[in-house]
């Protein structure tokens, strides 16, 4: 068997499956189909599939004409029926894992795609899983499943790994193709077939583990240890501001260090599907041992309490010119979760828009990249950035830091400003006193 698929690696007559087109899925489709293996991608959502096979993209760090040209070339087709896993050698799953609102993991997504594909699986096809988890999912649920349903042997009839996804949304350098691939695989054959797939689809380097509960502890490790840092800066925001110090010049200061020192910078909280989620995953996983994540469910704690602490500084903020928080006119810029991205899974703004509408505010947001979100099952719009909807609110909130907003007319026309990713550190001479920083 292992002879036989990398062969078919070799010479690029594997066909790939990739379940789940969203930010990890789609990038990784076009990139195998990019690499000369026809992929077949599936997506429970009907959108998304005619999107793809209209060769229209969706996904901020998928070159749209290489989408399309692929579709064009019949190297990459999209799907809402799982009989493609019959067809493919390859099969990738990359499916939502969220927590639930007891923080636990919410593992249905992969459940209902690992029993389909085990229902379809056929001797010689390959299983990876790349959706972030906890360490133990894939020999624990995923191998079980895919036996019990096929009546097939893993290691001997099929093959099975889990690696990790590494998507960085807007990141200018590094995205799917470039970043190195971690692989950990259920015994030595699998983990070589599998890092040989990744290296001749990827220009990142392939690091083979020892394990896939290796390879799941490893994503959480990345995730938490910056929302850690996070955590850290952010309380060391909250003590400078008690000081009359600015947190961001400290960290400017820091960084000088040539060692021993990597830059983290404040803010309402970490977003996205994995730096406020994976955290709870290890944590959900260390209870079965009856230990507890001291330092990581503490940083959690503190990056959580970020919003609450920017509602209670706009609130001073108000307080000051005369203004009570309840009846305030709130503009809040960006709802994306960072920077020059149209994401806002998990997005601390949506979180704090929240917590100033419970508060009696009236906030509005205004963000370039996304002119409509769904809030509460009801889409609101972004509305312009003009000198009138500016000189409108009682205090503008920075809350994603996108590059493409015009920070000058915002300081000339706000009353107030609290700015909470230093976006308009190059505001100078008197508007500068209508700027607090977080």
């Amino acid at each position: 068997m292992k002879e036989t698929l990398l062969t078919k690696i070799r010479e690029r007559r594997m066909m790939c499956g990739v379940i789940g087109l969203g930010y990890v899925g789609l990038p990784l489709a076009v990139e195998k189909a990019n690499a000369g293996f026809r992929t077949i991608g599936f997506d429970v959502q009907p959108k998304k599939v005619e999107m793809v096979n209209a060769g229209v993209n969706y996904i901020g760090d998928v070159d749209g004409a290489v989408l399309a040209e692929l579709v064009k070339k019949e190297m990459l087709a999209a799907t809402n029926d799982f009989e493609f896993v019959t067809k493919a050698d390859f099969i990738a799953i990359c499916v939502p894992t969220p927590l639930d609102r007891h923080g636990q993991p919410e593992m249905r997504f992969v459940k209902e795609a690992v029993c389909e594909v085990a229902k379809r699986l056929r001797r010689g096809q390959i299983v990876v899983l790349e959706s972030t988890t906890y360490p133990g999912t894939t020999e624990e649920l995923v191998r079980p499943i895919l036996e019990e349903g096929s009546g097939l042997l893993c290691g001997k009839d099929f093959y099975l790994g889990f690696s990790p996804e590494r998507v960085d949304p807007g990141n200018a350098v590094y995205k799917t193709k470039n970043t190195p691939k971690i692989v950990g695989a259920v015994g030595a054959e699998a983990s070589e077939v599998i890092a040989e797939v990744y290296r001749s689809i990827l220009e990142g380097e392939v690091f083979p583990v020892s394990s896939p509960a290796v390879a799941e502890m490893e994503k959480l490790l990345e995730n938490s240890y910056r929302n850690v840092n996070i955590a850290l800066v952010n309380e060391l925001a909250k003590l400078c501001e008690k000081m009359g110090i600015s947190i961001w010049e400290v960290i400017d200061a820091a960084s000088t260090k040539p060692y021993g020192f990597q830059a983290f910078y404040p803010g309402l909280g970490p977003g996205g599907h994995c730096i406020p989620l994976d955290p709870g995953y290890l944590s959900w996983k260390a209870r079965e041992y009856g230990f507890r994540t001291t330092v990581i469910d503490t940083a959690v704690a503190v990056n959580e309490g970020m919003v609450e602490y920017c509602v209670s500084r706009v609130q001073k903020l108000l307080s000051s010119q005369g203004y009570p928080l309840s009846g305030s006119g709130i503009l809040l810029l960006g709802m994306a979760y960072k920077k020059d991205i149209a994401d806002y899974r998990e997005s601390p703004a949506v979180r704090l828009m929240e917590q100033l509408e419970r508060e009696g505010a009236r906030v509005q947001y205004h963000d370039p990249w996304l002119p409509e979100v769904n809030y509460h099952g009801k889409w609101i719009e972004s509305i312009p950035l003009t000198a009138e909807n500016i000189r409108g609110a009682d205090a503008v909130i920075v809350t994603s830091g996108h590059t493409n907003i015009d920070y000058r007319l915002v300081a000339a026309n706000a009353k107030s400003v609290l700015d909470t990713v230093n976006a308009m550190r190059d505001i100078t001479g008197t508007e500068r006193k209508r700027i607090e920083v977080l």
